[in-house]
């Protein structure tokens, strides 16, 4: 296979001599790396690692494989080993093109890589491709890492794919992960947007959630405790959604159908926040005068000038910077141990929010005095 290197070989001059404890060479054809893997019983990308001396076989695979290339005289191909030895400095990327921060995430590691002389090869989520076919994508092109922009896999998967090569996640903690990570504080960027509303004079201020997964959990975490420490438990909401902006306009409807409405509400995203902005307006609710919006990402869209949403940042440039010098980082120096770069959250302030229009009612419906 190429790229790789033969096993300690005999003593000079002995090579090829029956008896001197290596076998004659086989001139009939090459020994190939398969021919090991099926002498010693285990699969040719175990073959592969051992000869390499990469980490993840055990002792016992080590010797079955070595005794294997020992007994079929198995030498590695040195013209493929110069080939596979050229870099590609490709730098795989994967992506879901509906989500906005992720595209700009995209242009804004372009930069961050072209200043180190790496190109991006880019593999988007598409409804019949899925992550690990995504991520299979890349390596077939010889990529020499992948940053994976918010991957759902679990952490053993992932742990896996980076025991092949560096891996980089972008916007997803990882806890017990063998990869690299760069992420915002979440959960610290929901409260800084409860903090913001509080302040406004909000008390009954509803999240809409974003479904299953580390990214929801952590934002709907920072909800909770964020209203509980500002003394707002009795208010506490939070609407089933995901990030997308049906789910905003499914909220509109959950929390402005009928009972008592909020005078404020968090989305778990932009595209979300977008969705209930549109539903609002659909339904003659003007944003901020009778509800304010606040929404997660500061994507393209919330900067628009007819959405005009406050929102928290997840400052995509610095992400961007981080995730290729860390990449970088392994490629160059190989660096051996696992990095978690996490970045503070930023609340940027635009027109969706504003006072509640009138003093807020307890939920049993006694007035607040403001």
């Amino acid at each position: 296979m190429a790229g790789q290197d033969s096993v300690p070989g005999p003593p000079a001059g002995t090579a090829g001599t029956p008896g001197a404890g290596w076998p004659a060479a086989r001139a009939e054809r090459r020994v190939r790396l398969k021919d090991v893997a099926a002498r010693a019983g285990v699969s040719p990308g175990l073959v592969s690692l051992v000869l390499r001396n990469q980490p993840g076989p055990g002792a016992q695979a080590r010797v079955r494989v070595f005794q294997a290339a020992q007994d079929l005289g198995y030498r590695a191909d040195r013209s493929a080993s110069r080939l596979a030895r050229r870099r590609s400095h490709h730098l795989g990327v994967m992506l879901d093109v509906r989500n906005a921060i992720h595209a700009e995430l995209v242009a804004d590691l372009d930069v961050a890589a072209t200043e180190l002389g790496y190109d991006l090869v880019l593999s988007t989520l598409t409804p019949t491709r899925d992550e690990r076919r995504a991520a299979a994508i890349l390596v077939d092109f010889r990529c020499e890492a992948l940053i994976l922009l918010g991957p759902q896999e679990t952490a053993v998967r992932l742990s896996a794919l980076g025991a092949q090569l560096p891996v980089v996640v972008v916007g997803r903690r990882m806890p017990g992960a063998a990869v690299d990570v760069v992420r915002t504080a979440d959960d610290q960027g929901v409260a800084l947007a409860v903090g913001h509303l509080a302040t406004l004079g909000h008390h009954d201020i509803a999240f809409v959630d974003g479904g299953r997964g580390t990214v929801a959990s952590d934002r709907r975490r920072g909800y909770r405790q964020a209203m509980r420490q500002l003394g707002r438990a009795e208010w506490l909401r939070v609407i089933p959604g995901s990030p997308a902006e049906e789910a905003g306009a499914r909220a509109a409807a959950t929390l402005f159908g009928a009972g008592r409405p909020p005078t404020a509400v968090i989305a778990s995203s932009d595209r979300c926040a977008v969705g209930l902005l549109d539903a609002l307006a659909r339904r003659g609710r003007p944003v901020p005068g009778s509800v304010s919006v606040v929404g997660y990402d500061d994507s393209m869209l919330a900067r628009l000038a007819h959405v005009d949403l406050t929102t928290v940042s997840q400052d995509a440039r610095e992400q961007a910077r981080q995730a290729i010098a860390l990449t970088v980082d392994r490629l160059e120096n190989g660096r051996p141990t696992p990095r978690e770069v996490v970045l503070a959250a930023r609340l940027v302030v635009r027109g969706s929010s504003g006072p509640p229009a009138a003093a807020p009612a307890r939920p049993g419906g006694q007035p607040i005095s403001m």
